[in-house]
């Protein structure tokens, strides 16, 4: 049993030297030793003329981490018994990358191109095909890296694919370097600076694509404010491990910082301050920032409730503004949520929503809809007298059908949370779009109902729980969704637990979420790193996956995130990133 573990440990090892996240649906390798190139010599060719601005930056970005990402592999030595084997003259080098388009996966168009031999074809944006349908998107690759010296290629049938199968590439290669009087340089085929990128696993040959359509993350910025260099380097973080949504929860009771055309008082009054705001300049550069690493930016408007912050300029839309005691209207404070009954209102949301969505490029558009507090209604005066006989689930279903009609006519796909699904009868168009959270559990629910879902489970994806209790004068509480959440939880989730092959078929993928009610810029990485690279692993390859297996490869992530800028939390002592398996609790 010792010697079949030993062995076991030692395949696993091995694995190691190829250690990409999210893990491939169909990888092959050797066990040759390759080389890259020395910087100044190494090149990644695009093998198609006329290729988008965001591809030749995606280029130019993976050519840097290439050479300046310098991770090691995580061993006691670091690699120093490589060196041998770099050295020897019979370990090749490789030269360069060729990207390759597939003439299929190109749209036929207008002006230069890629011809295909029946017509021109246009190789477009990596942001035009991250906004694509939501299961329209191409995001499938083929990359093959010999072991014999010649070329690399990458091919695919978008932009967006090849895109992909550069952060897979860049994912390949770990650095060893010393000293000049330590390690000769020209030996072992160093960049000039005593350091060699190489692998251990030559040949590579890949063939992959996702699981699901829908990998997302969501970030509530409300609560407390994000800088725009805390969204970009999330979103930087994301596209390394495949995720394609940014779910911007961007308002909420607490603040509104998004400063919407003709409705510029609500951010004015409502946000925490001047500098604490999205102007549509911020928005039009995150949009454009993350569809350049092939990411769709999913804005979320939370209606009826969670609206308290709209009270600051609009009081005559909101019930219950601020009232106390808090915990008899909202879940949280500040109590408050829009007069959904008053047609007035009803014009006014969809005014405001309107307006947001014209901010928005992409094709979804999140109406909230959860927790809807229905004693702030029953205690508002004005909401009565609007409802004039009606039940509070007939206006709702009135002010949704007016959302969301008015966003339809924009070219919209509404989002909701479970709640519009589950707990009402409201007329809710076949394409809707629901978010599980409450539980998991809750998923087979809504596919019962015939509606497309997102795994978004606070029991495995919510980062915040685990904190303890936020709310003041409560010594002994603790957050709602305890405890802490981890990798490992979202990692042996299951995507189809529960459902029917049918039911099945309506996951979209998941997400994980972070709800900033305890975390801010000082804390927003170590909270999100790697944890949430779990479910972009899940939600690419498909679950199922082996947590003992894993670990040694999200050690390396968050390695190689932290060598990139992203402060992402150690999951165990270094001793046992260095030893993989050695911490197991049957090691």
């Amino acid at each position: 049993l010792r010697l079949l573990s030993l062995s076991s440990s030692i395949l696993l090892s091995l694995q190691v030297t190829h250690a990409l996240w999210p893990q491939p649906h169909s990888i092959q390798t050797g066990f040759s030793a390759l080389r890259l190139a020395p910087q100044t010599s190494f090149t990644i060719t695009v093998a198609f003329p006329n290729p988008p601005a965001d591809l030749l930056a995606a280029v130019a970005r993976t050519r840097t981490y290439l050479f300046t990402d310098t991770l090691a592999r995580l061993v006691p030595s670091h690699g120093a018994e490589d060196l041998p084997t770099l050295a020897n003259a019979s370990t090749k080098a490789l030269p360069g990358l060729t990207l390759r388009l597939e003439a299929e996966g190109a749209v036929q168009g207008e002006g230069e191109g890629v011809s295909n031999g029946d017509g021109v074809v246009v190789a477009r944006e990596i942001a035009v095909e991250a906004r694509a349908g939501i299961e329209e998107r191409e995001e499938g690759y083929w990359l093959d890296v010999p072991a014999e010296g010649s070329g690399a290629v990458l091919s695919a049938r978008s932009t967006l694919g090849l895109f992909r199968g550069l952060n897979t590439f860049a994912q390949l290669w770990f650095s060893y370097g010393e000293s000049e009087e330590d390690c000769d340089g020209a030996d072992a085929g160093d960049d000039g600076d005593g350091v060699v990128v190489y692998t251990l696993s030559a040949p590579v040959t890949i063939q992959d694509a996702p699981a699901y359509p829908y990998r997302g993350f969501m970030l509530d910025t409300a609560r407390n404010y994000s800088p725009l260099s805390d969204i970009e380097r999330t979103l930087d973080a994301m596209s390394w491990v495949h995720l394609n949504t940014f779910h911007w929860h961007i308002v909420d009771s607490q603040s509104f910082p998004l400063v919407v055309p003709n409705y510029t008082d609500i951010a004015q009054k409502g946000a925490y301050s001047s500098q604490s705001v999205y102007t549509p300049q911020d928005v039009a550069h995150i949009v454009s920032y993350a569809g350049a690493r092939g990411i769709d930016v999913l804005v979320e408007i939370d209606t009826p409730g969670h609206t308290s912050a709209i009270s600051k300029a609009h009081p005559e839309h909101v019930a219950c503004a601020e009232a106390t005691p808090w915990a008899t209207y909202a879940n949280e404070p500040p109590a408050g949520q829009l007069r959904l009954a008053s047609p007035a209102t009803i014009n006014f949301t969809v005014g405001l929503l309107s307006a947001v969505a014209e901010m928005f490029p992409s094709g979804l558009f999140s109406t909230g809809g959860d927790e809807i507090n229905a004693r702030c209604y029953a205690d508002d005066a004005q909401t009565q007298r609007d409802l004039d006989g009606r039940t509070l689930e007939q206006a709702l279903d009135a002010f949704t059908q007016a959302t969301h009609g008015a966003l339809r006519k924009l070219g919209k796909t509404p989002v909701v949370w479970e709640e519009m699904v589950l707990n009402y009868n409201l007329t809710l168009s076949n394409d809707t779009i629901a978010m599980v959270w409450i539980s998991s559990s809750d998923a087979a629910a809504v596919a019962a109902k015939g509606f497309r879902f997102i795994h978004a489970a606070s029991n495995s994806f919510y980062l915040d729980c685990g904190a303890g209790g936020w709310v003041g004068d409560n010594p002994t509480g603790n957050s709602w969704c305890e405890p802490f959440k981890t990798w490992q939880n979202a990692y042996t989730f299951d995507p189809k637990a529960s459902l029917s092959d049918a039911e099945a078929k309506l996951v979209l993928g998941g997400q994980h979420l972070l709800w900033t009610e305890q975390s801010g810029p000082e804390n927003l990485d170590p909270i999100v790193w790697p944890r949430a690279a779990a479910s972009a692993e899940v939600f690419w390859t498909g679950g199922g996956g082996n947590v003992s297996t894993a670990l040694p490869r999200l050690h390396e992530l968050g390695y190689r995130f932290r060598r990139r800028g992203v402060r992402a939390i150690s999951l165990q002592p270094e001793w046992c990133a260095l030893r993989p398996f050695a911490c197991d609790l049957t090691a």
